[in-house]
C-alpha cells in the first residue's frame, strides 16, 4: 500500500503549465493585453457542471453532493497529507490505535477523545453527544441507495437498518417487525455508539481493516451535526421508539436536505437551486483558524464547456471543470495552470439493468424482443452482457476520447489498488467475432434474427459519456442491421428519478473510491446489496447474491494480504468472466485553475475538486 501511496504523490507533483499571468499596476490581463482580468482575494468562484441532489450526509452518494457538505463540516479524524493509510487527528484529539490503547486488542472497540471548544456555524459548542447523535441519527435514517451501509456493515455485521431490524425481530422481512422490534433496533444502534465521559465509543462486530478510513474526512457520511440545531429544525429527537418516523424518509423532506450547520471551514449562505449555485462564506471562529478566502462560490449550473472556459479566461472563475476531451482548448491559455493525469480511485462503468421496469418506458421501444425494443430482462442473458462488453471499443476510447487518461479495467477493482490483485487477469478487448458469437447465443438465437431498439441515455453535459454511448453504439449496430441503437441526452436532475425508478436499461456512470480499500469497490459493484447492483432489479440482486456475496464477505472479513488479495484476484476475474457490468476505463483525473490560485494539493479520493480552505488567491509567483 505504502509504495502505491507515494507514487500518488509523486504523480500529484507533475504539473503542465499551459500559461503565466501576465499583470502590471493595473492587475493581470488576457493574452494580447488588451483587456484586465478580475482578480479579487477574497473572492474563489469555482464553475461546474451538475448540482447536488442533497446536503444530508445520510442520503449523499454523489461526488456533486459530497463537494459542497466536505466544505461544511469537519470528521474526527483526516488522512494525512500524502497517504491514504496513516490518519491525523481531527474533531478527536487522538486517532485511535492499538498502541495508545484507543483500539481494544481484539479490533472490535474504537475510543474517540473530543476536541474541546470547537464551535459550529451558530456558535454552539461540540458535544461528545453531537458526536453520538450524528451517528445514530444518519443509521437510522438510512436512506435507500444511501452511503450508510459502509457504518451498518462494521458495527452490525448487516447491510441496512432494516436487516438490523428483521435480525433482531426474528423475521423475514422489514413489514413484519413490531413496535417492539423497532424500538429494540434502534436501542442496539445507541448501544454500538456511546458517550463515556469526553469520549466516543465505537463497539464493532467484528474486527473491520479499513474502519479509520471510513471516519475520515472525505466521507460525507460520517460528519458531525449540531444534535440540538438538528431537533429544532425537525430532525429526529434522539428517542428510541420514535426513529421510523424519519428512517428512509423522500429525499426532499429530510432536514438537511438543502440546509447544513457543522464545524468546517465555511458555512451556508444559499443554495440557489434553480440556477444551481451555492455561496458559502468562512467560518470567522473555526477552530483551526478562519479560512484565506472569504467567499466561495459554486456554480454548477454552467453546462456548456466554452462558457466555462470564457470564464476562467476572463478571470470571473477562478478554477473550471473540464471534461477531458475539452482539456486540449485550455492549452496556451495565459494565465491558467492545467494539472493531468491525477491518479484518481475511481471508474467508469455501464451497469446493466436486468430486470427494466417498461411501464411507459421509451427506452425500451415496444418492451418485447421482436425487433422494435428490449423485453425488462433483456440484460439478464449473460450473452447480451458479454455481447456487448465486446462490442465496445476500449482502446479507440481511451487513446481519442480521453486522451490517454485513463486504462483498460481488470475488472471492478481500479489499477490504483492494484497490490490487492493480479494484473495478469483477463480484460475485455474489442472484438466484433466475440461479440456476434455472444449476440447469436442470446436468447435461443431469438436476439440475432428478430434484432432489438433500445436507447442510452448519458448526463449533460458529460460528453464523454456521451462518446462512449456512441461508440457502444457504433459496434453493436455495424454487427447486424436489425440491432438499433439511440443515444440521449438528460440533464442529471432528470435522470435521477428515472435511474431511481428502474428505466434506464443501462446506467453509465462513475465510482470514486469512498476509501482505500478494495471492498469500497467490490461491495456497490458486485454484492447483492452494493449501491451498483441495486440498479440491476431483482433479477441482478439475486444472480449477485449467488455468484458474489460470499467472496464479497470473505475478502472484508480477511486480515491475511496474501489471502485477501487471492479474494480480490477470483473476484476480478469473476466481474470479467460473468459481466454484470460493462467496465469502460479507470480513470484519471485532471485540474484546470488560474495561476493566482495557491495551496492546491490532489487527494486521490477527496470527493470535491478544491479544499477552499487550504486555497489562497496571490499575484506573487
Amino acid at each position: 500500500m505504502k509504495g502505491k501511496v507515494w507514487l500518488w504523490v509523486i504523480l500529484a507533483l507533475v504539473v503542465i503549465v499551459a500559461g503565466v499571468v501576465i499583470w502590471t499596476g493595473q492587475g493581470p490581463k488576457q493574452a494580447g493585453g488588451s483587456q484586465s482580468v478580475k482578480f479579487d482575494p477574497n473572492i474563489f468562484v469555482y464553475v461546474g457542471a451538475g448540482d447536488a441532489e442533497t446536503l444530508d450526509p445520510s442520503k449523499a452518494y454523489d461526488t456533486a453532493s459530497s463537494e459542497i457538505i466536505f466544505q461544511y463540516y469537519d470528521n474526527l479524524i483526516a488522512y494525512k497529507e500524502g497517504s491514504l493509510d496513516e490518519f491525523v487527528p481531527m474533531l478527536a484529539t487522538e486517532v485511535p490505535l492499538v498502541a495508545n490503547g484507543l483500539i481494544s486488542p481484539d479490533g472490535k472497540t474504537y475510543t474517540f477523545p473530543i476536541r474541546k471548544g470547537v464551535k459550529f456555524h451558530n456558535g454552539a459548542i461540540l458535544t461528545p453527544e453531537d458526536v453520538e447523535y450524528s451517528f445514530e441519527r444518519n443509521i437510522l435514517a438510512d436512506p435507500t441507495g444511501g452511503p450508510m451501509w459502509m457504518l451498518i456493515e462494521p458495527l452490525f455485521g448487516v447491510a441496512t437498518i432494516k436487516d438490523l431490524a428483521c435480525q433482531i425481530a426474528g423475521v423475514d422481512s422489514f413489514e413484519e417487525v413490531d413496535e417492539a422490534g423497532l424500538v429494540a433496533t434502534a436501542k442496539r444502534v445507541m448501544d454500538a455508539i456511546e458517550v463515556k465521559g469526553d469520549n466516543v465509543v465505537f463497539h464493532l462486530h467484528a474486527p473491520y481493516p479499513p474502519f479509520l478510513s471510513i471516519l475520515a474526512r472525505n466521507s460525507s457520511w460520517s460528519v458531525i451535526l449540531n444534535k440540538e440545531w438538528m431537533i429544532a429544525n425537525g430532525a429526529w429527537d434522539g428517542k428510541p421508539e420514535t426513529w421510523i418516523k424519519w428512517h428512509d424518509l423522500p429525499t426532499e423532506e429530510q432536514t438537511l436536505f438543502d440546509k447544513a450547520m457543522g464545524t468546517g471551514p465555511y458555512k451556508q449562505v444559499e443554495w440557489d437551486r434553480s440556477n444551481s449555485k451555492h455561496t458559502m462564506e468562512a467560518h470567522a471562529d473555526y477552530w483551526r483558524g478562519p479560512a484565506k478566502i472569504k467567499t466561495v462560490i459554486v456554480n454548477n449550473g454552467v453546462t456548456e464547456f466554452n462558457t466555462r472556459k470564457l470564464m476562467l479566461q476572463k478571470g470571473e472563475a477562478d478554477a473550471i471543470y473540464v471534461p477531458v476531451e475539452n482539456s486540449p482548448q485550455l492549452e496556451g491559455m495565459e494565465g491558467v495552470t492545467i494539472i493531468r493525469n491525477l491518479p484518481r480511485l475511481s471508474n467508469v462503468c455501464a451497469i446493466f439493468n436486468q430486470e427494466i421496469n417498461a411501464v411507459d418506458n421509451e427506452f425500451v421501444g415496444s418492451g418485447k424482443l421482436d425487433g422494435n425494443g428490449i423485453p425488462p430482462d433483456f440484460f439478464s442473458d449473460i450473452n447480451i452482457r458479454k455481447a456487448f462488453c465486446y462490442a465496445f471499443d476500449y482502446e479507440s476510447f481511451i487513446k481519442e476520447v480521453v486522451l490517454g487518461e485513463a486504462s483498460v479495467p481488470y475488472g471492478v477493482i481500479p489499477l490504483g489498488l492494484s497490490d490487492f490483485f493480479d494484473t495478469n487477469g483477463p480484460r475485455y478487448e474489442y472484438n466484433l467475432e466475440k461479440a456476434t458469437e455472444y449476440f447469436k447465443k442470446a436468447f435461443n438465437g431469438e436476439v440475432w434474427e428478430k434484432g432489438f431498439k433500445l436507447t442510452l441515455v448519458w448526463n449533460i453535459p458529460n460528453t464523454t459519456r456521451k462518446t462512449a454511448c456512441e461508440i457502444l453504439e457504433h459496434g453493436i449496430e455495424s454487427i447486424n442491421p436489425k440491432f438499433q441503437v439511440e443515444v440521449q441526452g438528460m440533464e442529471w436532475a432528470t435522470m435521477l428519478p428515472r435511474r431511481r425508478e428502474g428505466r434506464l436499461p443501462m446506467v453509465f456512470i462513475g465510482w470514486l473510491a469512498d476509501f482505500a480499500d478494495p471492498h469500497n469497490f467490490v461491495y456497490p459493484y458486485l454484492h447483492s446489496k452494493g449501491d451498483f447492483m441495486a440498479f440491476t432489479g431483482e433479477i441482478g440482486r439475486k444472480f449477485a447474491e449467488a455468484e458474489f456475496d460470499e467472496l464479497v464477505n470473505a475478502g472484508i472479513k480477511e486480515s491475511d494480504p496474501a489471502k485477501r488479495k487471492a479474494i480480490y484476484t477470483e473476484l476480478q476475474k469473476k466481474s470479467i468472466e460473468l459481466a454484470p457490468h460493462l467496465m469502460l476505463y479507470d480513470a484519471y483525473d485532471r485540474r484546470a485553475h488560474r495561476d493566482w490560485v495557491k495551496g492546491y494539493v490532489f487527494d486521490p479520493i477527496c470527493p470535491a475538486f478544491y479544499d477552499f480552505y487550504a486555497l489562497s488567491k496571490s499575484l506573487d509567483n
